[in-house]
């Protein structure tokens, strides 16, 4: 059986909004650029879960962040990456549709993959492996020999949508398919092939 598998952000998802980011870096009190620098700086150990809630936030923020700003940026951060690319969720319906083993690979912090998890279009994917529940992260070796023990599919069973060269290496160094994510049209025509 061939599993398609689909990264989340970037992929399923559409990017963060501006407008999104500016609120969270509002909420946190700081100028926009210190809030992206230090978000992305220390965002690959969240999603490893190397870093709590507080960790993470704190290490963002510069200071000290307390329980309930962390609720509150958690949410907006939750909130931001909660837009779907409806012409990759398209794909998704179409081939769950079809009775094809369809599965999720994302870098999440666990926090973060419980708000997905409630949005009813990926609530419906049968399997989702986030990094923040298994301590590992793309493009190491490791999660995508955890995602295949995890599906008990072959590496060279799966097909991994991955917006991200590195991911996509990372998943056919597996032995996986990758296929780079570009657009919803350009990943319906390399499926169709």
């Amino acid at each position: 059986m061939t599993w398609i598998v689909f990264d989340y952000g970037n992929v399923l998802s559409l990017d963060q909004p501006d407008a999104e980011v500016e609120a969270m870096a509002r909420t946190a009190g700081i100028d926009l650029e210190t809030f992206r620098a230090g978000y992305w700086k220390h965002r690959l150990d969240y999603d490893r879960g190397s870093l709590t809630d507080a960790d993470y936030w704190s290490a963002v923020l510069g200071r000290s962040a307390g329980p309930a700003e962390i609720d509150r940026l958690s949410a907006l951060d939750v909130a931001s990456w909660s837009h779907p690319d409806e012409g990759t969720v398209a794909i998704l319906r179409e081939l769950m549709a079809a009775g094809t083993a369809v599965a999720l690979l994302s870098n999440a912090p666990a926090r973060t993959a419980d708000g997905l998890d409630r949005l009813p279009w990926i609530a419906a994917i049968p399997h989702r492996v986030y990094s923040g529940r298994i301590g590992l992260v793309k493009p190491g070796r490791d999660i995508y020999d955890h995602l295949a023990d995890r599906l008990g599919a072959h590496p060279a069973d799966i097909v991994f949508i991955d917006d991200r060269p590195e991911n996509v290496e990372g998943a056919r160094l597996a032995g996986m398919t990758g296929v780079p994510f570009t657009t919803a049209a350009a990943l319906r025509h390399a499926l169709a092939r």
